[in-house]
């Protein structure tokens, strides 16, 4: 056996904070499981920084998070004030934050993910360079939808992904800046909202049917453009499950514990009904309404249930819930792996501790914070009992430490997040448009147009309207009608592809919403928002919301409008968390069991397999990854390989 330490740092994100380390078999080509490290290795603060401000600011501070998908974190934000302050925004008010969020983020980012930086490890390139009889292969394969985008054989499908020069490339640049214009019309500006307030949305209405056919122009573009991408990436995705046996590669969720110890999928659902979130706490209608945040927390499941995309627990192939508060009281953080000092001694001299502690650590349904189970939580991580859940984000403080990294001590930025059930079963899990659609897959769901549907069974069906524009082949102007059978597991390819398909429903998305808000202002209704008032005393909030790269979770805890505490979950966050004695995170789930592609000599191995992987969960800005190859602790070789970051122009 023939071994090699392979160093990937960094990993890109968007300010290029991954990486990820594997000691690598030669001959079996895969990871030894006990080697793989993903670690993140900056700090970024937020949720010591906005301590003390007002629970309003919040949105447009943390937005900063990212620079690509802030308003999945203002929008997360906006939800966890909208209950703090016991607040629901008016109908229009909620149409109006799902039209742009579906632009801004979702749409947006789908597009410059599966285009320009997951697009170019799949492009002709860097197939031919890496593995060249799949290329082969592909010169000789017809695309199945050729007659839908024009590509005739699969090769041509990988030119068109080529960076700078490709079709699909060229074509990405446009639509997504059609997408961040549809969503700018809203929010004011992109990536940071400058429009989202509690109860609502600040929007200038002066002209408001104006503003809308403005936003149905470029979705009209945007529906003609997600018809061609996705039976594009389709034919693409599909050549390399029939194939070339990819299917497997890279495999993080699996319901078979024996394959992965990441035994479940999250999602908190995503794009409110206007309806059901404006009538929160009995406000429904369009006048001034407030209510108490417990008020608010009791109705936050019902109206959960009634977004499009579902939210939802899927533990070992079984749906074991489909509530957000069961959901959020299911959630627990800790640091053993991470660079942060441990807080549990200190929780009792928290402020806001005392509040939980009269209601028995329960939520306002009654449900037991990490369903009661804390001692046996704590006791496994500290060796101690507390007697409170003080692993649950409302409990927890954010205390950093750097220290030097150690393989087997401290050796990220990155906390543990882990998920508990009711029967006491604790589990890494998975976030993201696999387990969207899966989430979403295992419940009955349907829209207003008629557009989207779920049975239950497992597969989803999407239609999009006839849609037309001059860039693209007169081919995709039909209705068109998509079904697709979510896989039983997460994978590379099954994430991109849940990603390409989770862009259609969001197009059915925005026609849903778009559609509504034309109705409320033709009736005469276009107030959307409500005005708020600041609770003296301590209220507690949580907002769960989708960002394109899975759920963003944030807790607050505020008192006579200063923020007490904010806990935030980033997607990344779980997906890339260290091992623990309850297994390992997606991330270095997927390591583990990708298999080398390749088709050099292990010394010119550049990592693409392990870095596929990882992009498929959450790729921001994609500048370089530097490969460096250790054996015997001597450094052989770097690798500085270029992805691009002109997406921008």
């Amino acid at each position: 056996m023939v071994e090699m330490e392979m160093i990937i740092d960094p990993i890109t994100r968007i300010e290029g904070h991954l990486a990820l380390r594997v000691i690598v078999d030669t001959n079996a080509r895969r990871a030894r499981p006990e080697t793989v490290r993903s670690f993140v290795t900056m700090f970024r603060g937020f949720e010591v920084f906005s301590l003390g401000r007002p629970p309003e600011d919040l949105p447009h501070i943390t937005s900063r998070i990212c620079g690509v998908c802030g308003a999945s974190h203002a929008n997360a934000d906006v939800i966890a004030t909208d209950m703090v302050y016991g607040v629901p925004p008016t109908p229009l008010g909620v149409a109006l934050r799902n039209m742009a969020f579906a632009m801004t983020d979702h749409v947006y980012d789908h597009t410059i993910i599966l285009v320009m930086l997951e697009g170019p490890d799949y492009s002709s390139p860097v197939v031919d360079l890496m593995t060249k009889s799949v290329y082969q292969d592909a010169l000789e394969t017809l695309a199945e939808h050729r007659d839908v985008h024009g590509f005739t054989k699969i090769a041509d499908i990988m030119d068109a992904l080529t960076p700078i020069t490709g079709k699909l490339w060229q074509l990405a640049v446009k639509f997504q800046r059609l997408a961040r214009e549809a969503g700018v019309l809203l929010y004011g500006r992109h990536s940071h909202p400058s429009t989202l307030v509690p109860g609502g949305i600040t929007t200038d209405l002066t002209n408001a049917e104006y503003l809308l056919m403005g936003y149905m122009f470029r979705l009209v573009k945007l529906t003609a453009w997600a018809k061609y991408l996705y039976t594009a990436l389709w034919d693409l995705y599909d050549f390399y499950v029939s194939r070339h046996g990819y299917a497997e590669n890279g495999t993080s969720y699996h319901p078979n514990p024996r394959v992965s110890t990441v035994g479940a999928v999250l999602s908190g659902g995503l794009f409110d009904d206007p309806e059901e979130y404006s009538s929160i706490g009995g406000c429904g209608g369009w006048e001034e309404c407030s209510t108490e945040w417990e008020e608010f927390y009791k109705g936050i499941d019902s109206a959960a249930r009634k977004r499009l995309i579902k939210p939802g627990i899927v533990l070992r192939g079984s749906l074991v819930t489909t509530s957000y508060a069961e959901s959020q009281v299911s959630l627990f953080e800790h640091v053993q792996h991470a660079f942060y000092k441990d807080w549990a001694d200190k929780v009792k001299n928290l402020p806001w501790y005392g509040e939980l502690e009269k209601t028995g650590f329960t939520d306002p349904l009654g449900n037991k914070l990490n369903w009661g189970r804390w001692d046996e939580i704590s006791e496994a991580i500290l060796g101690k009992a507390y007697g409170a859940p003080v692993f649950h984000p409302w409990l927890k403080v954010t205390l950093p430490n750097p220290t030097a990294k150690s393989w087997d001590g401290k050796y990220t930025w990155a906390t543990h997040v882990r998920m508990v059930w009711k029967d006491g079963t604790i589990t890494p899990f998975e976030v993201g448009p696999y387990a969207r659609m899966k989430v979403t897959s295992q419940q009955p769901a349907s829209d207003s147009l008629g557009l989207f549907k779920s049975d239950g069974s497992g597969k989803l069906k999407v239609t999009l309207p006839r849609a037309c524009t001059e860039e693209l082949p007169k081919s995709v102007c039909e209705e068109m009608t998509f079904e697709w059978k979510v896989p039983d597991y997460s994978s590379t390819i099954y994430r991109l592809w849940a990603r390409a398909f989770n862009m259609l429903v969001d197009i059915v998305a925005a026609w849903n919403n778009v559609t509504k808000a034309l109705e409320y202002v033709k009736s005469g209704h276009t107030r959307a928002s409500r005005p708020w008032k600041k609770p003296g005393r301590i209220t507690f909030g949580v907002g769960f919301t989708e960002a394109p790269r899975g759920t963003v979770r944030h807790w607050m805890v505020q008192k006579a409008g200063k923020v007490l505490n904010i806990q935030i979950h980033a997607p990344t966050t779980g997906n890339v968390s260290p091992f623990d004695r309850w297994g390992r995170s997606p991330f270095e789930e997927s390591a583990v069991n990708t298999v080398v592609t390749e088709e050099t000599d292990p010394k010119d191995w550049t990592g693409l397999d392990y870095v596929r992987a990882i992009r498929s969960f959450d790729p921001c800005l994609a500048c370089a990854a530097h490969i460096t190859f250790v054996r015997d602790g001597r450094v052989l070789g770097a690798v500085k390989k270029i992805i691009t970051s002109t997406h921008y122009l």
